[in-house]
C-alpha cells in the first residue's frame, strides 16, 4: 500500500464515522423537539400494558427526567457501544426487532440491484448493437424509468401478475416469485441511472481513436463493446452504484409495503404508527451506517480500479472522468 492511498484511506474513514455520529445526533434533535411527548404517551397508554416500575425503569433508562443534552449523550454513549435502546412498543431491544428482518430488506435491495444491473447493461448493451431505429428506442427507456415511481410499477406487477395471470401468489409475498416482482418493481427505476451513465461513458469511448481503429480492422459491434469499451465505461457505474444505496433501501420501504413482506418497511410502518421512537432513530441510523459504509467501501476501491484518480483531494476522485464523459 502507498503512502498517498494510505492517507486517503484514513482520511476517508474519519470522514464516515464523523458523517455516521452526525446522522445519529441529527435525527435525535429532530425527534427531541418534534411536538408532543410521544414517549410519555405511548408509556402511559393502558393498551401497551406497562407497569408503573416498568415505566420508571424506561424513563431511567433514557434519562427522559434529564436534560435534552445529557439524553443525547447517553443516547450516543448506548448507539457506540452497538445498544440501539428498547422498544416502546413491546419493550424488545431494538436491535433484536431489527435483527429479525433486516435480513429480509437485504434480501430484497440485493436481488433489485441484480435486477437494475441487468437492466441496465442489456439497454446499454441494446444501444450499440442494435439498428439505430431500435437503439433509439432503447436510449427513451432510462428517462421512462426514472419517471414512474415504484409504487406504481409494483401494483402494476400485482395486477398482471397476481390477479390477470395468477402467477404471483399475493398471500406468498415472502417466496421466491413474490421476492422476484418486488425486486423488479424496486430495480426498474434505479436501472435508469446506472443505464444513463452507462450509455454516456460507451459514447464518450466509441469516440476514442482506439475504438476507431479497432472498427477499421473490421471488428464487429458486438466484438468491440465486450473488448474495448465496456470496461472503461464501467469504472464510473462503480459510483453509481454506491449512490443508488439510499434509494434502494428508501424505496424498500415502500416496495415491502406495496407487497406485504416483512422488513424494516414494516418494522418502520409500525413504529410510525405506534410512536416507537427508539426504533425510529434505530432504523434512521442503520441507514446512514449503511449508505456511509457502501460509499466507503467504493472510495477505497476506485482508486485502486482507476490509476488515473487524484489522491491528493479525497473530493477529486471523479473530477478528470466526470469531466470527460460530460464533456
Amino acid at each position: 500500500m502507498s503512502r498517498p492511498y494510505a492517507v486517503y484511506a484514513l482520511q476517508r474513514v474519519a470522514q464516515a464515522v464523523v458523517v455516521v455520529l452526525l446522522a445519529y445526533v441529527f435525527t435525535f434533535l429532530v425527534i427531541s423537539v418534534l411536538p408532543g411527548d410521544p414517549v410519555s404517551s405511548t408509556l402511559r397508554d393502558p393498551q401497551n400494558n406497562f407497569t408503573e416500575a416498568e415505566v420508571d425503569r424506561i424513563i431511567a433508562y433514557y434519562g427522559l427526567d434529564q436534560p435534552v443534552w445529557v439524553q443525547l449523550w447517553e443516547s450516543l454513549s448506548r448507539f457506540l457501544t452497538g445498544d440501539l435502546g428498547v422498544s416502546l412498543r413491546s419493550n424488545l431491544p431494538v436491535t433484536r426487532l431489527v435483527g429479525d428482518v433486516l435480513g429480509s430488506t437485504l434480501l430484497l435491495a440485493a436481488s433489485a440491484l441484480v435486477v437494475a444491473l441487468v437492466l441496465a447493461f442489456a439497454i446499454a448493451y441494446g444501444t450499440r448493437n442494435l439498428p439505430a431505429p431500435a437503439a433509439r428506442v432503447l436510449r427513451a427507456f432510462p428517462s421512462l424509468f426514472l419517471s414512474v415511481p415504484n409504487f406504481v410499477i409494483g401494483l402494476l406487477l400485482i395486477n398482471i401478475f397476481a390477479f390477470q395471470l395468477g402467477v404471483l401468489q399475493v398471500t406468498d409475498s415472502e417466496g421466491l416469485a413474490g421476492t422476484f416482482f418486488a425486486a423488479v418493481a424496486l430495480g426498474i427505476p434505479v436501472s435508469a441511472q446506472v443505464a444513463e451513465v452507462l450509455i454516456a461513458n460507451l459514447d464518450h469511448e466509441a469516440r476514442q481513436e482506439y475504438a476507431t481503429f479497432a472498427t477499421s480492422r473490421g471488428l464487429r459491434r458486438s466484438q468491440l463493446f465486450w473488448r474495448h469499451l465496456l470496461k472503461p465505461s464501467s469504472l464510473p457505474v462503480v459510483t453509481v452504484i454506491a449512490l443508488t444505496v439510499g434509494e434502494l433501501l428508501g424505496g424498500a420501504l415502500i416496495t415491502e409495503t406495496i407487497f406485504g413482506r416483512t422488513g424494516i418497511g414494516s418494522l418502520v410502518q409500525r413504529s410510525v404508527t405506534t410512536q416507537d421512537l427508539p426504533v425510529l432513530q434505530a432504523v434512521v441510523a442503520l441507514s446512514a451506517v449503511t449508505f456511509v459504509v457502501v460509499n466507503l467501501v467504493v472510495d477505497l476501491v476506485y482508486p485502486l480500479l482507476d490509476p488515473r484518480v487524484d489522491l491528493r483531494g479525497a473530493t477529486r476522485r471523479l473530477r478528470p472522468v466526470a469531466e470527460e464523459v460530460t464533456a
